[in-house]
């Protein structure tokens, strides 16, 4: 597979090769950074380990540059946390038997500006090699530009795709903001009970950014859980762990329907919904 970066890298953990690798993938995760896939995406990579009828790929977009750092990775350049953080999802790929995983390395620029199309060339001639059944991105609430950016590209790529090329479904997922505001019968509530010890290994492996001074491993295993327990008011916990998705299918199966106005959907009924609660009881 050509892409359109020379920089660009395809990492396959296992034995075969890249395009059958590539090939049979089911499910496929599209995220801005490395880690961001471990945190949005655990749906797919559950339901993918040590399956012989389903394999994850994951995507990362951009090259990891400029992240926060502390203690051990204080003084390392950008070059050098690109580099480590390459390693980091590599590890991360073998700890969840991704079937490949891919390095776009574009930066964070690239994927803010709505006129280079690069990252959507990619995707698409990506996800026409996968033909994945279902693709997680970021979801469309998201506080991060880049988060943003990755996802409307995404979005784009598909759209570019014939009818029959497209995947089946598309979930925008929780990483800068969470998706628990949403109406209940609206979100889409992935369950992660099971693993939690790969789980927490997946996040744990990225060590630049834990102890660099994000605790993303807590923060994450947190918010599954807060999210169990606070799904519903009136009834005991069904799980253990839970991830919020927003819906994104809608926006590829009609690519007329404008974006802003869809995620504005959600915004509009959880803001009428707050007015309708406070009004009943004053």
């Amino acid at each position: 597979m050509k892409l359109v970066q020379t920089h660009s890298k395809i990492f396959i953990p296992g034995s075969l090769d890249a395009e059958k690798s590539l090939a049979r993938t089911t499910h496929l995760a599209i995220g801005a950074h490395q880690d961001d896939l471990e945190i949005m995406a655990i749906d797919g990579i559950l339901q993918c380990f040590q399956r012989k009828d389903k394999w994850f790929t994951g995507v990362v977009v951009t090259d990891g540059r400029g992240s926060p750092r502390t203690g051990l990775y204080a003084d390392y350049s950008d070059e050098e946390m690109m580099a480590i953080r390459v390693v980091e999802q590599e590890k991360a790929a073998r700890i969840g038997d991704y079937t490949a995983q891919l390095f776009l390395n574009y930066p964070s620029s690239a994927v803010k500006d709505s006129d280079n199309k690069d990252p959507v060339r990619d995707l698409e001639n990506i996800i026409r090699v996968t033909s994945p059944e279902v693709i997680y991105t970021h979801n469309l609430a998201d506080k991060h530009p880049t988060h943003i950016g990755v996802a409307v590209k995404t979005i784009q790529a598909i759209r570019n795709l014939s009818s029959g090329e497209r995947p089946k479904k598309i979930y925008g997922c929780e990483v800068w903001r969470a998706l628990d505001w949403m109406m209940d019968e609206e979100k889409i509530a992935f369950d992660c009970s099971v693993k939690e010890n790969m789980q927490l290994a997946l996040l744990g492996v990225f060590d630049s950014q834990v102890s660099g001074g994000k605790r993303y491993d807590l923060a994450t295993m947190g918010r599954r859980v807060a999210n169990a327990t606070y799904f519903a008011s009136h009834g005991t916990d069904e799980t253990t762990g839970q991830v919020f998705a927003m819906d994104l299918t809608p926006l590829i199966e009609n690519p007329d329907l404008d974006i802003v106005e869809f995620v504005q959907g959600f915004i509009s009924r959880f803001g009428q919904d707050v007015k309708t609660l406070i009004s009943s009881v004053l």
